[in-house]
């Protein structure tokens, strides 16, 4: 005599039966690279309080899960914060304390959790606050964070940096390159790192030859990324240099922008932002 089988049994051989590709991918992470320029400027839309509402429309309409700023300082960041209130931001000034430059990273609190964070500078002494080696005229440092995904549980590193301006700076920014590859090789091979800067140095020179190593140029990932591939303007909207990358282990970058849009005609930064949305390589 057959039987029929109850509804719980069949549904679970039917989902059995599915093939494996059938799985919801996971969500991509969306990245921001930002150098937003320290407030020094005095000429107008160049002044801080002149453009600061542009930069922060530009962060609000990427929405970026986690960003990566350079030439940051704490009157900039805690007005981004205040004006962003899901966001959190960490990071030490280059000299230590809350004082200088910093390489703060911003993450939306409500996508992500930080598990752990840290700063270490690029010197003879690594975790030395405000060392300078090399012959740099400045103390360079990353910041960086070990995340979570709120959503999943997923978790990356991101690592960020700001390496020497000067064209016979090729050398230190070589060194420096080395340094950060060194480190990422003692993290656990299986989370995924992504790196973002403003690296002074153009994709194909020694910096980026020393980087990719070991890391990933995000833009090459893309078959067409989006606006233009150079990033530094100095507050023309016409940039000259390509100095802002976007590396990476472990993910693959799905789409490229480069944002050169001006907001109600002011120009938020005298760098074009990066945005990236990455995609976990399978494991």
């Amino acid at each position: 005599m057959l039987h029929r089988l109850r509804r719980p049994a069949a549904l679970l051989l039917l989902a059995l039966a599915l093939p494996a590709a059938a799985a919801t991918p996971p969500a991509p992470l969306k990245v921001m690279s930002f150098n937003v320029r320290t407030p020094a400027d005095t000429a107008p839309q160049k002044r801080w309080p002149d453009r600061r509402e542009a930069l922060v429309a530009t962060i609000r309409t990427a929405h970026p899960d986690v960003m990566g700023t350079q030439e940051l300082v704490k009157e900039q960041a805690d007005y981004v914060a205040a004006q962003l209130p899901d966001y959190r931001w960490f990071g030490e000034g280059r000299r230590g304390g809350d004082g200088d430059e910093h390489m703060g990273v911003f993450y939306d609190s409500k996508a992500l959790a930080l598990e752990q964070s840290g700063n270490f500078w690029l010197s003879d002494t690594p975790e030395m606050p405000g060392s300078i080696s090399w012959g740099n005229l400045f103390p360079r440092m990353v910041t960086w964070g070990l995340f979570r995904r709120v959503a999943d549980g997923r978790r990356f590193y991101l690592f960020n940096t700001h390496l020497p301006y000067r064209d016979e700076d090729e050398p230190r920014r070589v060194r420096s390159a080395q340094a950060i590859v060194a480190h990422l090789k003692t993290l656990p091979a299986d989370i995924p790192v992504v790196v973002t800067g403003d690296f002074n140095s153009e994709p194909g020179g020694p910096t980026y030859a020393a980087f990719t190593t070991a890391l990933q140029d995000a833009r090459t990932q893309v078959a067409e990324p989006l606006g233009p591939k150079k990033t530094f303007h100095d507050f023309t909207g016409k940039a000259t240099t390509e100095l802002d990358w976007v590396l990476v282990r472990g993910f693959k970058a799905r789409s490229f922008a480069t944002l050169d849009a001006r907001v109600d005609g002011i120009l938020p930064s005298d760098h074009f932002p990066l945005v990236v949305e990455l995609e976990w390589d399978a494991q």
